[in-house]
């Protein structure tokens, strides 16, 4: 078996081989434009994390970013809800969920009277995979992304790679020019697209599948980088808050053992569950920022780079687990190790790297209310239930919801109409229901969302996440404390601080040391990098350069 030092050192070489990279020979006055933009985002990564496990993290890592790079420490995103490849869109757009729309990981179309799915594109073809693994396209967002309008003031000669093991942020966060974005395969262990960008793999990537990293990260074990008596920031190993993986809560995790436990073709797919995940993913950037010659010439480029095996790992465990703790240390040493690599080959001065996250993540409310602090479950299809009864007793019987997702409900417009009914009076009596639920702390409608400016407040935060096009007639806030049953899901109530403040670093191109404690929203990334490269805004961008970076 490989240990991780000497795997981490294979590829290395291997991605090397095509590079004349000493970094002494690399000049130290910084480009015009940095060569390359490295965005480095987290599914599910709590502001907190970082100061939490402060004293164990290595010196190269976060600790590299804070200290010779710009960190804003209050940053926040201000809307409702967040899904892997919501925060993605935000960040790179630089405005809300309603203005580039994608507001969930599905919506309902009431013209189509049918569920619609954020990436599923009927025209786009997978490259690379599984029939049904690459049908995906950035077409339904609706805005341009930071990526994009870096493209197009440099006549499309920058080159844009999303990278990702899942699509959603890997598509988002580069926009619609991008040369590629690429995500992970659970059926084969390979890196796949989709012919919206391509129509076949390059050879980089169909020689980086065929050296099977995926089988070498399979065939180790998951355990402790320290003594596990070291996770002192953590609860026990086994507690009974979380719910493990196939029932496994305790290290140490045979890999091959538990993919065996997944469908037949899609062993693979264990991997999104460990930390080899994001090993895999960062060993794959690597390769293409050497194939791709990204940061070669003097026209910017941009490598994103999503790691989610955090959202994964923290969803079966909990933010308070020893698994989140090693993840995190874990993540540290590969940021190491893609920081190094960039500025041995291209030199600090030449790329900047932005690192944030996607969303963070609430305690579990078991846990929560053991420890006598206010918090409980919201029990989706019992509420759902009662509003049915509830309206079939008031209007008539009839299929009066179409659908309920993502805090929304959504209600059956046709046959309101076909009652003679008032859309806005229904709206407001299901709003004026669903509050009297334990865990609603406020409701809204689609009418008062389109007729009042909320400028602060819950009602902004939901409005920025409302999509008069795509949101549901009815929007739930949950109580503070609360989530939504059945517990551990993908999605999340980000109108509290456990949730929607993330951390925000920048470093590297003519980046300086600074501290930033004021409030940063997350729709702010987009326009200072616009505003350092002296380009456009994305076209519905809301946020502003944060002065004390572009200054």
């Amino acid at each position: 078996m490989i240990k991780r030092p000497a795997l981490f050192t294979l590829i290395f070489f291997l991605v090397s081989l095509p590079f004349t990279c000493q970094a002494q020979g690399t000049a130290r006055i910084p480009s015009e434009k940095p060569r390359l933009i490295v965005l480095i985002q987290v599914s599910q990564f709590r502001y907190d994390y970082i100061p939490r496990y402060w004293d164990k993290l290595g010196d190269d890592g976060f600790k590299r970013l804070i200290a010779r790079g710009s960190y804003c420490e209050n940053t926040s995103y201000n809307y409702l809800f967040s899904d892997l490849g919501v925060g993605s869109a935000t960040i790179a757009t630089g405005t809300m969920p309603s203005q580039h729309g994608i507001v969930a990981n599905s919506w309902f179309n009431h013209l189509q009277d049918a569920p619609v799915d954020y990436l599923f594109d009927d025209q786009a073809h997978t490259v690379g995979g599984a029939f049904e693994a690459g049908r995906f396209s950035p077409h339904q967002l609706s805005t341009t992304t930071f990526s994009d309008e870096i493209k197009l003031s440099t006549q499309f000669k920058s080159k844009v790679i999303g990278i990702s093991m899942d699509p959603a942020p890997a598509i988002f966060s580069t926009g619609h020019t991008a040369n590629a974005a690429y995500w992970y395969d659970s059926e084969s262990g390979n890196f796949i697209s989709s012919d919206y960008y391509l129509d076949s793999l390059p050879n980089w990537v169909k020689e980086f599948n065929a050296k099977k990293f995926s089988d070498i990260y399979m065939e180790k074990e998951w355990t402790p980088l320290l003594p596990i008596e070291e996770y002192s920031a953590s609860q026990l190993d086994n507690n009974e808050y979380e719910k493990g993986l196939y029932g496994q809560k305790v290290f140490p995790y045979n890999i091959k053992d538990l993919g065996r436990k997944f469908k037949r073709k899609e062993q693979y797919e264990i991997l999104r569950y460990t930390p080899y995940g994001n090993n895999l993913a960062k060993d794959f950037a690597l390769s293409a920022i050497v194939s791709e010659g990204l940061g070669q010439d003097n026209y910017t480029d941009v490598l994103s780079l999503t790691f989610t095996a955090n959202e994964y790992i923290g969803n079966l465990y909990g933010p308070l687990s020893v698994e989140t703790e090693d993840m995190v240390l874990r993540l540290d040493q590969e940021i190491a190790h893609l920081l190094q690599f960039v500025e041995s080959t291209l030199g600090k001065e030449n790329v900047l790297v932005v690192f944030t996250a996607e969303h963070g993540v609430a305690h579990m409310p078991e846990y929560m209310a053991q420890n006598k602090i206010p918090s409980g479950y919201f029990n989706v299809s019992s509420s759902i239930s009662l509003l049915t009864s509830y309206m079939n007793n008031v209007y008539g019987k009839g299929n009066w919801i179409k659908q309920y997702h993502g805090q929304q409900i959504y209600l059956n417009r046709t046959l309101i109409e076909d009652a003679k009914l008032n859309l806005a009076a229904v709206q407001a009596d299901v709003s004026n229901l669903m509050l009297q639920f334990s865990g609603i702390a406020n409701t809204v409608t689609a009418s008062t969302l389109q007729s009042t400016n909320f400028t602060h407040g819950v009602f902004a935060t939901m409005q920025n996440g409302f999509n008069q096009k795509r949101s549901g007639d009815v929007l739930l806030n949950f109580t503070s404390g609360w989530a939504e049953k059945p517990a551990l899901t993908k999605e999340f109530a980000p109108a509290y601080g456990y949730d929607n403040r993330v951390p925000l670093l920048f470093y590297g191109w003519k980046i300086g040391r600074n501290s930033i404690k004021r409030p940063v929203d997350l729709t702010d990334i987009a326009p200072t990098i616009s505003t350092l490269l002296e380009i456009s805004y994305p076209n519905s961008a809301s946020g502003v350069p944060i002065l004390e970076i572009v200054e």
